[in-house]
């Protein structure tokens, strides 16, 4: 998610870490480790870490933050990993953007050691998580958000409905797995850091694109006049789902 301000996922990266417990015999390997925030947690606590990620300028980025990392370019579900070199596998913030969640999951399994941890993250349910608020706010431009679309929408339930995220892990060979939700703020500090924030993220740009920044701007803050808080700034509370499970 990258309408988040600087430095929002350290409480969640903390948590995936947290969760992981010991990694011993090999590299932790973060799938879609962007920017390398977590894979700079994960050093910090001396334990050797990949990074891989499907955008070369976040990974140009992540050489800098963690000049000790081994990092690759490459996308579920074929990472360009062999099977059983990973002592732990993160994946945070990934599957939700994938058509296939179930052939990611398995791709995990793949490249993880036999018996080694594996975490993954994806939001939780719409109504606990106010970034939605950003695609809402939005909608006049863009469309309506899919959460938006009405009871109709065909296909399988979405990876935050309860049970959902566990059963696609057993499908996948994943054993032993737990779930829990962590919850973790969005704080921005004044109107201009919520709309620098929205105009560098992807839903931003393509809004701004289509209509210009006023319109953008207008939406944005009608949309999000409800969070803000009573020093001025916004805070946007959400909730991630955490599933830990072994390869």
């Amino acid at each position: 998610m990258d309408a988040g301000p600087a430095g929002w996922g350290r409480p969640l990266y903390e948590r995936v870490l947290d969760a992981l417990g010991t990694v011993a015999g090999g590299a932790l390997v973060d799938v879609g480790c962007g920017t390398g925030q977590l894979c700079r947690l994960a050093a910090d606590r001396f334990i050797p870490v990949r990074g891989v990620d499907a955008d070369p300028v976040a990974l140009v980025r992540a050489a800098q933050r963690v000049p000790e990392a081994e990092l690759s370019l490459g996308e579920l579900p074929a990472l360009p990993l062999p099977d059983g070199e990973a002592a732990a596998v993160t994946c945070v913030q990934v599957l939700m953007h994938l058509a296939n969640p179930l052939a990611a999951l398995r791709e995990l399994a793949r490249v993880a050691g036999a018996g080694a941890p594996i975490a993954v993250t994806v939001w939780g349910p719409p109504e606990q998580c106010a970034v939605g608020a950003f695609g809402e706010a939005l909608a006049p431009i863009l469309g309506p958000p899919p959460w938006l679309r009405g009871a109709g929408r065909t296909g399988p339930p979405e990876l935050s409905a309860d049970g959902r995220l566990a059963k696609l892990a057993g499908l996948a060979g994943l054993a032993d797995s737990e779930t829990e939700d962590v919850r973790c703020a969005f704080d921005f500090v004044d109107e201009r850091a919520l709309l620098t924030a929205i105009n560098t993220a992807e839903i931003g740009r393509r809004a701004v694109a289509k209509a210009g920044r006023a319109p953008v701007r207008k939406a944005v803050l009608a949309g999000l006049a409800r969070y803000r808080t009573p020093e001025g700034g916004y805070r946007l509370e959400n909730t991630f789902r955490l599933l830990v499970a072994t390869a």
